[in-house]
């Protein structure tokens, strides 16, 4: 498996609507599609000028590739969503919605809109992947993103300018991200238990609000960050604090600022390649792949 999917490559696969519309059509009824008017199998379909549709050789019955999909009510272009999913797969830090204005020649709310949309179906991407708990060895961590840490003048330090957001890291498997409302045991717990599976060795810092894992039925070990201890035998959080350090680093260079409403939608994107990483030529087709399911039942098939 090639370790790159370069800009050139992607040019040559996808070089305009029609490329882009067989391969999401492809990837909806498969190379031998069986024709839901005639019911022949592995019957011809040819691709119908100037529309989004394919008309079956046998029957004419049509088949719509787009249907269902993010592409479905789009009046931009298949090579402009394309060329958007191929920049927000090959960076590392994400790209701008006024960076995707500039690439693709667009109005910025189509950028945001298509910005938006891409990091959604990134999230339903790792759903769809990882949909059971964490096991084995899960790292369990928090940080606070945005905003400035401002000083009382009791001289107490407050961040209710940031918001928080929690990390789950199952050592030599996926990740799973979430902005939460605190960082109270109210809420910290229930992810734990929401998350990871019962009887994994779970590492975490000292922060009080993670006391009550042993009880519950987790290995629980800590590390006392205060005291500079970064490492407890086998327990430490330093796979997820470089996720931590990773994303806002690319939220400040990138967008600059991220608000709270949006944020999961980043975190989600960065989570995404995180957790395609191992495979940086195939992330591109793995989110493909998400926007273009498999077609089932009928409500995905048009008949004139």
């Amino acid at each position: 498996m090639a370790d790159k999917f370069t800009f050139k490559q992607f040019q040559a696969q996808y070089r305009d609507d029609d490329a882009c519309l067989q391969a999401i059509f492809q990837r909806r009824f498969g190379d031998k599609p069986t024709c839901p008017g005639c019911g022949v199998i592995g019957t011809t379909f040819h691709k119908i000028t100037k529309r989004r549709a394919y008309a079956c050789a046998q029957c004419g019955h049509h088949l719509f590739p787009c249907a269902g999909t993010v592409f479905e009510h789009s009046s931009t272009s298949l090579t402009l969503w394309f060329h958007a999913m191929y920049l927000m797969t090959a960076t590392r830090n994400g790209v701008s919605a006024k960076e995707l204005q500039r690439q693709l020649g667009v109005t910025y709310k189509c950028a945001w809109r298509i910005g938006h949309q891409l990091r959604d179906l990134m999230a339903k991407r790792a759903r769809a992947i990882n949909p059971g708990p964490l096991e084995g060895h899960v790292e369990v961590d928090e940080t606070w993103v945005g905003g400035k840490r401002r000083r009382t003048n009791k001289g107490k330090h407050v961040l209710d300018n940031k918001t928080p957001v929690m990390g789950l890291l199952q050592r030599g498997g996926p990740l799973k991200v979430r902005v939460i409302k605190d960082n109270s045991v109210l809420v910290l717990v229930p992810q734990v238990m929401d998350n990871v599976a019962p009887g994994s060795t779970v590492s975490t810092d000292e922060w009080r609000a993670y006391k009550s894992l042993a009880q519950l039925g987790y290995i629980h070990g800590t590390v006392k960050h205060q005291s500079e201890e970064w490492k407890n035998g086998i327990h430490h959080t330093n796979g997820i604090e470089g996720f931590w350090s990773h994303l806002k680093r690319g939220i400040s260079s990138t967008h600059v600022a991220v608000s709270r409403k949006h944020l999961q939608r980043y975190v989600d994107e960065f989570a995404f390649r995180y957790n395609n990483r191992e495979a940086p030529a195939e992330m591109f087709h793995r989110l493909l792949t998400q926007i273009a399911p498999p077609a089932r039942g009928k409500g995905m098939i048009c008949k004139d």
